[in-house]
């Protein structure tokens, strides 16, 4: 299960186990506290992702949970968990009504809940188990077993090509940290909420922007102007600093695993905190680390760590 690792700190215990991060116990009192070629899918141009807004309740709906994971098995080694990413990302696995979805095209020209430029879909198309017939981008199954397809004949099921299978299915570097983003996060909890999705997707999209002292946007962010903006952008509203973030709660418990979207604060003790990250999955967070650094990937485990919080 890999190494474990314990850290001591003056306000709780965490235990690192392979790589996911579980509170052990807390101690003391007060706060606890542009696509080209034959390889795409749609989004002409390489737009950004989620400017959908933020769907509400469960991001993945429970049908959709079982047709990634079934469509993912005809391809060894791709994970369902991207297949779920990417159609959050699009259209919210079907949720969206926005043009485009389950009729016509949108602006871009795409069609279908994974969004496909028609010659993709043609060229990949495949006929999942009760899909229509012919296959029809506008059919769930057909979509994302056609989307499956795509990916693994990019490489999709193996580790080292997965990045540049994502950028295939949309030429932008931001598509693929998000998917990669959102993947991470489902692989540890397949039931986060469109709020935790619309949060994560904000943080992955600053992923490379400065760390700015004070910074909440304007070119780049500190770590709990990082945190504000992205649960800002998913709805929810955050104190400024760190250290008024972790006092607003609500507390992870002791002996509950940190699930994705939950923020992790480091410092010196609950009343000393100085630092906090987006808790992303499998022992990985998004932060903005220290000045001459940029928004990044790094580990939960830190020294120092604190506490968590759930924001809701």
């Amino acid at each position: 299960m890999g190494k474990k690792v314990t850290l001591v700190t003056a306000g709780l215990v965490a235990v690192v186990m392979g790589l996911v991060l579980v509170i052990v116990a807390v101690v003391g009192s007060g706060a606890a506290g542009s696509k080209t070629g034959g390889t795409d899918a749609g989004h002409p141009g390489g737009d950004a992702p989620g400017s959908g807004g933020v769907q509400p309740g469960v991001a993945i709906p429970a049908a959709w949970l079982s047709l990634y994971q079934q469509a993912a098995l005809t391809c060894t080694g791709l994970s369902w968990s991207v297949l779920a990413a990417i159609g959050t990302v699009e259209t919210h696995s079907g949720q969206s009504t926005a043009p485009g979805v389950w009729s016509g095209a949108n602006a871009a020209g795409a069609v279908g809940p994974m969004q496909f430029e028609p010659p993709t879909f043609a060229a990949y198309a495949t006929v999942g188990p009760n899909g229509a017939q012919p296959p029809s981008p506008y059919d769930p199954v057909d979509a994302v077993y056609t989307a499956a397809a795509l990916l693994c004949a990019n490489g999709g099921g193996t580790p080292s090509s997965l990045a540049n299978a994502i950028g295939e299915y949309n030429h932008s570097s931001t598509y693929v940290d998000t998917v990669l983003t959102l993947a991470l996060a489902f692989g540890q909890d397949p039931g986060i909420s469109g709020t935790v999705v619309g949060a994560l997707s904000f943080a992955a999209q600053q992923l490379n922007t400065p760390y700015v002292w004070g910074g909440t946007g304007n070119g780049g962010f500190d770590c709990s102007g990082l945190a504000q903006a992205a649960y800002g952008h998913a709805g929810i509203s955050l104190p400024r600093v760190a250290q008024d973030q972790y006092d607003a709660g609500p507390y992870v418990t002791a002996g509950t695993t940190v699930e994705p979207g939950d923020l992790i604060f480091f410092g010196t003790g609950v009343s000393g905190v100085d630092h906090v990250g987006l808790y992303v999955g499998a022992g990985e967070m998004i932060d903005a680390p220290h000045t001459g650094a940029l928004v990044r990937f790094d580990s939960a485990g830190w020294s120092g760590l604190v506490g968590a919080t759930r924001p809701a």
